[in-house]
């Protein structure tokens, strides 16, 4: 009977002093976790101080996305023997210039994916990989600074593709006009006096035109995640039907090192580009009158690596 006792009062009694452990062991963390938000509230203050200096600020992050499969017999699907596969990746880059009476900010985004589906039981089906995305823009904004928050301004822009169709259309728009800066990272900018070039094989549907462009841009990064969300519009004076907008969206949130997840998605609505589109595809009656300007957009999403 007292082993009996004794073991229960010894059992108790480890119970009470791991009980104890575990109290200490939170009141530690505890204690360092505060030691560590302090520590890291003077390194952003500290980093704060650092983007305030004039000087060149130059960076990237990607997504990179893939995957390759291959069907033998698998008869519960349409197409029971094949090979499928598609690869894709995404470039955000900039490189900025902050100095006490000007800025000169510079930027390039790249989406490019290819695609495949071949059925291996018809020999006329192609194994090639195709194009599916196919992304590029880069812009080029100078402004000379009358306050904190605003700037006259120049911008330069270039959208194409690059995997087909390379400057059919390309457009580059040039134009000069006002840049607000509201809050830190984030940069709108009106240009009342904007021409658009078009450039295109096609002259009976894509032309140049004078306009107004808008742009406004969100870059941030807080710690392990980067993002970036950019919406530019220009507003043909002579014609709704020369006008466009694109919005596109990029984000990534680093896991390990350098390597984590990131997700780009982006719209596009361009009624020039629907017409083209249609009358290349057989629809010769489709004019800016009829033709259905449908929502363009496009998503990726996959690995991401922080350059």
């Amino acid at each position: 009977m007292k082993k009996i006792v004794f073991v229960i009062a010894l059992c108790f009694g480890i119970q009470a002093m791991n009980a104890q452990t575990v109290e200490e062991l939170k009141a530690q963390k505890k204690e360092k976790q505060a030691e560590a938000d302090k520590f890291q509230a003077e390194a952003n203050a500290i980093q704060a101080q650092i983007d305030a200096l004039p000087g060149w600020r130059v960076g990237a992050f990607g997504v990179i996305g893939g995957n390759i499969s291959k069907f033998n017999n698998w008869y519960a699907q349409g197409i029971p023997n094949n090979s499928s596969g598609n690869i894709g990746f995404t470039v955000n880059a900039f490189a900025n210039l902050q100095q006490e009476k000007f800025f000169w900010l510079n930027s390039a985004n790249v989406n490019l994916a290819w695609v495949k589906l071949d059925n291996t039981d018809d020999p006329t089906d192609s194994d090639d990989f195709r194009e599916a995305t196919d992304v590029f823009n880069l812009s080029s904004l100078y402004g000379r600074k009358l306050s904190e928050k605003f700037a006259i301004s120049g911008l330069m822009e270039y959208r194409t593709t690059l995997l087909s169709n390379f400057n059919d259309p390309g457009y580059l728009d040039v134009g000069v006009g006002a840049t607000w800066t509201p809050i830190k990272n984030l940069i709108v900018v009106i240009h009342p006096l904007n021409y658009n070039f078009v450039f295109s094989d096609n002259d009976t549907v894509f032309e140049s035109s004078l306009g107004a462009k808008i742009v406004a841009d969100y870059t941030r990064n807080i710690g392990a995640i980067n993002f970036k969300t950019n919406l530019s519009m220009f507003q043909s004076y002579e014609s709704s039907d020369l006008s466009n907008w694109t919005w596109t969206n990029s984000f990534s949130y680093t896991l390990w090192k350098m390597i984590g997840v990131g997700f780009d998605f982006g719209l596009r609505q361009n009624k020039q580009e629907a017409v083209a589109f249609n009358l290349a595809n057989g629809n010769t009656g489709t004019t800016f009158d009829n033709v259905d300007n449908k929502l363009q957009s496009y998503w990726t999403l996959g690995l991401s690596y922080k350059f």
